[in-house]
Formats: C-alpha cells, structure tokens, sequence
C-alpha cells in the first residue's frame, strides 16, 4: 500500500473529478457535496476505495473544528482545521482521505479532540437556553 497524506489537496470536488472521468488521486482531500442525508455518508467505492480510511473534518455550528473517523471510531473538536487535520494524521499515521464537507455538522460520538472545546460548546448552549427562558420571564423586556 502506497503511502498517503492527509493534507494533500485537490481542486474541485468529488463530483466535478467524477464527471471529469478522472479517478481520485491516492492520498487526497477533496470537498464533498453531499446529496445524502447522512452527514457522514462515505463516498462510493467507485470514488474511494473502501481500504483507504476516511476521515470528515468540517465545522460545527459554533464555529468549532470537528474531525471524525467514516467509521465512527474517533473523533474530536478542535480550535483550527490543522488541529483537527493533524488529529487525523496520527489516529492513520499511513495516511487517510480527509473528506471536507460544505455544510456543517455535529460531532456525534465522544470528543477525543481537545476537552475545553466540549466543556465551551456545552456552556454555551447552556447560556443560550438560559437566556431565552429569562427573556419570557414576566417584568423582563429586551
């Protein structure tokens, strides 16, 4: 198996390199769009081979850097793309396909990425709440 880099980057996206008739070059990043509900919808077999690990890095709603393993076994939140792109790097040291989705998405499974980003996502969407229930509180105007 040839080695790959995880931060390697292609122009276009998958679909303009599928209409092209052009393979993936091995080893790649490429800007997915995506027409799957799921958020973190693999690309076909006939885009990436299914031995070639694949890692989504995106943002989240706030803002934060998420990356997440295709297959849901890791994944973290990040302050910057290269955290999140060198996260990858060492979860496939061998390198990996980093798949750069253009709508955001939520880290779905435990953050293995850097603690304090959880611990700020949490408290602000606390803050949030809080301060849409004071704003119905009678006496309380805005």
């Amino acid at each position: 198996m040839n080695a790959m880099n995880c931060h390697s980057e292609v122009s276009g996206t998958v679909s303009e390199l599928k209409r092209s008739g052009e393979s993936m070059p091995f080893g790649v990043t490429a800007e997915v769009e995506h027409s799957a509900p799921a958020p973190f919808q693999r690309p076909g077999p006939d885009v990436l081979s299914e031995a070639i690990p694949a890692f989504f890095i995106g943002r989240n709603q706030n803002g934060f850097w998420v990356a997440r393993d295709a297959g849901g076994k890791s994944g973290g939140l990040f302050w910057s793309r290269e955290a999140a792109l060198r996260f990858a790097s060492n979860v496939w040291p061998e390198g990996c396909a980093t798949i750069l989705p253009q709508e955001r998405f939520e880290l779905d499974i435990e953050n293995t990425g850097n603690p304090l980003i959880s611990w700020l996502d949490n408290a602000r969407n606390w803050l949030a709440r809080h301060d849409e229930s004071s704003s119905r509180l009678p006496g309380r105007s805005r």
